[in-house]
């Protein structure tokens, strides 16, 4: 399995600020993102499989909203977790 419990507890201590405060918008985010990129790299591997495709569109579809509440409510916190994940606008 790509990701256990220890990779989630540490992406959450890495951007939500602690390993239990996973319903922090940074570490949604970030979660998601590492998802994206697991996914995407899946893809590139196997073209026709349209469920993972489906599936790759609904996270980002969910990543942007959690982005698009980020900038209403507080924009340099917006600012810094696209910087840090890479994640373009």
């Amino acid at each position: 399995m790509y990701l256990t419990k220890e990779v989630k507890a540490e992406i959450f201590q890495k951007h939500g600020g602690e390993a239990v405060n996973t319903g922090s918008a940074e570490g949604q985010i970030a979660l998601f993102t590492y998802r994206i990129n697991h996914l995407t790299e899946h893809l590139k591997k196997n073209r026709k499989d349209f469920n993972t495709e489906r599936s790759l569109v609904k996270l980002v579809g969910k990543r942007r909203s959690l982005l698009d509440y980020l900038i209403k409510k507080d924009i340099i916190r917006y600012r810094a977790i696209i910087k840090e994940l890479g994640i373009r606008k």
